[in-house]
């Protein structure tokens, strides 16, 4: 393990050990977590309740979060905010303070067992320590949150609309008012999969109907997303969690916007480009818009609509194969990125990016390559991509 980056001083004693372990058991890291588990469910059986039919996902995201804390054991903003942000998740899964030591018991014997060489009075203390404070952290925060908001929205799907075979977009009415900003994304949980949330941007900025639409793609063995698009119909109802995400517009500001957005990806764009038109600030908005075919491109129509309505926005939209869209202020034929780089410079744009993990790792480097500074890139994390890929 590393040192986290925002840090220049020496890792504390108490980091050395905690790395340490997870050097040790991240090549066993199944093994870790599925014994964890197994734990966890023998020895308080209630718990078993709180979490889905399959772990498969759970065993991942459980070591995922303690590499993250591991890494940023020794920075305290960095930690907070991600705990923080963890501990109020996990309301709507319904966890309660009382909770969190029958999981630090568990944690700590699954670590024991398996990192035989590094475990020992002194790490096994440092790892209390540091469990306490992960755990007080995500109580406070859920605390808090409790305050001011619920633990999830009770949402009718108030209409269910086909645009390709596997590509659905659904609207929603929420059971009181859901307050959110364009470009954020929210987890979702369907009534055929419970305790199951997977993670969809929200496809227009907020309405005064209060509707909310999402743009969901059934993708293989993807239980909420072939849920969401092959079941689901109007009067159904599912669960929204709280909003999430930074991939927010600055409106003190009348920099330019370059969007850059990938199937569905397309959803969150369109809802920045409705919130750049509701501020009636007029500045410079290009989205290039990617699928792998013409027929891919389904919200093209909505978006040239926006286009025609808004002599400050340029759509572009891109097709890795087949004939170039009609349409637009330009169509090209290729890989997103490549497209992006045959235009600008965007020096002085901030740039959005929203697609599948792959295209939001190549189009950072392509943006970079047209002029914008990576802290004016703005895109969701690709830890929150991968676990709404299904």
């Amino acid at each position: 393990m590393t040192a986290s980056a925002s840090s220049a001083e020496p890792a504390s004693p108490d980091a050395v050990l905690i790395r340490r372990t997870m050097a040790e058991i991240e090549p066993v890291a199944d093994k870790v977590t599925s014994y964890f588990y197994a734990l966890l469910f023998v020895q308080y059986p209630d718990l078993r309740a709180l979490f889905p039919a399959s772990m498969d996902t759970q065993r991942d995201r459980l070591f995922k979060a303690l590499l993250t804390a591991a890494q940023h054991v020794d920075d305290a903003d960095v930690l907070t905010a991600y705990l923080a942000n963890l501990g109020r998740g996990h309301r709507k899964y319904g966890t309660q303070p009382d909770h969190y030591p029958a999981v630090g018991e568990c944690l700590l014997s699954a670590l024991a067992r398996y990192a035989t060489s590094s475990w020992g009075p002194e790490t096994q203390a440092a790892w209390v320590r540091a469990y306490t404070a992960i755990s007080q952290i995500m109580i406070d925060a859920a605390a808090e949150d409790e305050a001011v908001a619920p633990a999830w929205w009770q949402a009718e799907v108030v209409s269910h609309e086909l645009r390709t075979p596997d590509i659905a977009v659904v609207t929603v009415r929420p059971d009181q008012p859901y307050p959110f900003l364009a470009g954020q994304y929210t987890s979702v949980e369907t009534p055929w999969w419970p305790r199951i949330w997977r993670h969809y941007s929200f496809a227009s900025a907020p309405r005064s109907d209060g509707l909310l639409s999402f743009h969901v793609k059934a993708v293989p063995a993807g239980w909420v997303s072939n849920a969401m698009v092959h079941r689901a119909r109007p009067g159904d109802v599912i669960r929204l969690g709280a909003p999430g995400g930074s991939m927010t517009i600055d409106h003190t500001t009348r920099s330019g916007l370059l969007c850059v957005g990938g199937g569905t990806g397309i959803a969150p764009i369109k809802a920045l480009v409705e919130d750049v038109a509701e501020h009636g600030v007029r500045r410079p908005v290009e989205v290039f818009y990617g699928a792998r075919s013409n027929e891919d491109l389904y919200d093209l129509d909505t978006m040239l609509r926006l286009e025609q309505a808004h002599p400050w926005l340029s759509v572009r939209p891109v097709v890795a194969t087949g004939p170039a869209v009609r349409g637009g202020t330009s169509s090209e034929t290729g890989q997103l990125p490549d497209a992006v780089r045959q235009y600008g410079p965007y020096r002085e744009y901030d740039a959005y990016l929203s697609g599948p993990p792959g295209l939001i790792r190549s189009g950072v480097d392509a943006l970079v390559g047209v002029g914008i500074p990576t802290d004016r890139i703005r895109h969701d994390s690709i830890e929150e991509l991968v676990s709404a890929g299904d």
